[in-house]
């Protein structure tokens, strides 16, 4: 079984018990989070797909913990004028469990 839900303007398949990186959420580590923008979902063969949403279908799960991403090195040069920049980024992430996904 596994669903395709929309989670902070991105889209992720899920099936129970998977770990997923999602854009950074508001809530406390241990909390429960629910998901019910959930665009498609099958289970054992039967797909439902929704037309954008499947009503009444939910992915619940639970967040582990908020981390960070991997550097990336943003750096600009213009040749022969002298001119250099350079930054680093770190995107935020949630790790979310996925716990139940119901029909």
């Amino acid at each position: 079984m596994y669903a395709i839900v929309n989670i902070s303007g991105k889209q992720f398949k899920v099936t129970k018990d998977q770990q997923i990186f999602a854009p950074k959420m508001q809530g406390e580590v241990d909390a429960s989070v629910e998901f019910d923008q959930v665009l498609l979902a099958d289970d054992n063969g039967t797909v439902s797909i929704g037309a954008p949403l499947l009503s009444g279908a939910k992915v619940s799960g639970k967040i582990l913990e908020h981390v960070k991403g991997d550097k990336v090195i943003v750096f600009k040069k213009k040749r022969r004028k002298g001119y250099k920049k350079k930054n680093g980024h770190r995107q935020q992430f949630t790790k979310i469990v996925i716990e139940n996904i119901t029909l």
